[in-house]
């Protein structure tokens, strides 16, 4: 989770808590959010300061106000799965960090800015934050793709830089615990899936990547610089050591208004693949 900055309005504040209670559970899908008043006298702050927040969480799509009914926590987006080629598996080195143009060879898979023309300094991942794992929705869903409960995980937060600007939030889980104090250390630089498996001793694999959309939440807004709302591309999925287990979930949010995937449909050498799969020309996160 992004941290909270000193000039940060105080509306952007309260809409920050009231994320983090519905992340929590306090205000589960569906349900209906108190009202002005009673939200005014729990934070302390005045109805305009709770209209303004309940706004930004609408903009996020966090909340739906239904007029002369109430305000409501929207539920999770169904999700469509993809089937891919088996075959498409590669090991998983992580992302490709540098800004490269757009017509350059990349491996299947990598995000490519647009309007970048070179790597500048400060490019590349750095650790943001490494949250305690406890009861957040995207927390429960990494124990339950890697088969583990909440208490088993650590997790780390990063960034990635491109052409001088935040592009790609990344939330990794791990079933290792503890981590290394340098790993989780804010501002760390590096590849993080290598530092990860690294750490755990072991080497990964894909084990499957899908893709979605969504509006970036207040932590992801704040993150990567964007408005709330703003679409972002979604790439999450789980890696494995070679024998199957799963030992990496990663949840990847990228500023959709700059970046684009590109799958590679043939093979090297030009030979088109029988296939639809999201190989390519090489390994890439």
């Amino acid at each position: 989770m992004a941290t909270h900055r000193s000039d940060t309005p105080l509306y952007r504040r309260l809409a920050r808590q009231l994320q983090e209670r519905i992340d929590a559970g306090t205000y589960p899908a569906g349900s209906r959010l108190p009202s002005e008043p009673e939200l005014s006298a729990d934070f302390g702050v005045n109805r305009l300061t709770v209209r303004q927040a309940v706004a930004e969480l609408e903009r996020a799509a966090v909340l739906e106000i239904r007029r002369g009914v109430g305000t409501f926590v929207r539920p999770p987006a169904v999700r469509v799965s993809i089937t891919v080629d088996p075959r498409s598996q590669r090991f998983d080195l992580g992302s490709v960090h540098r800004a490269l143009p757009l017509d350059a060879a990349l491996p299947s898979g990598t995000p490519l800015p647009e309007g970048t023309a070179g790597v500048v300094e400060g490019d590349g991942e750095t650790v943001v934050a490494a949250p305690a794992v406890g009861g957040t929705a995207e927390d429960g869903e990494a124990a339950r793709q890697l088969g583990r409960t909440v208490g088993e995980l650590s997790r780390v937060d990063t960034v990635i830089r491109i052409g001088g600007r935040p592009r790609v939030a990344n939330s990794y889980w791990v079933p290792t615990r503890p981590l290394p104090p340098g790993l989780q250390r804010p501002g760390r630089p590096g590849n993080m899936v290598l530092a990860l498996a690294g750490a755990a001793g072991v080497e990964l694999e894909y084990d499957w990547r899908a893709f979605g959309a969504i509006g970036a939440d207040l932590a992801d807004a704040e993150l990567l610089g964007v408005p709330p709302g703003t679409p972002l591309l979604v790439r999450e999925g789980v890696s494995c050591t070679p024998d199957g287990t799963p030992a990496l979930y990663v949840r990847r949010r990228i500023d959709g208004s700059s970046a684009r995937f590109v799958l590679h449909y043939r093979e090297p050498g030009g030979t088109e693949g029988g296939t639809e799969n999201a190989g390519g020309s090489g390994p890439a996160e």
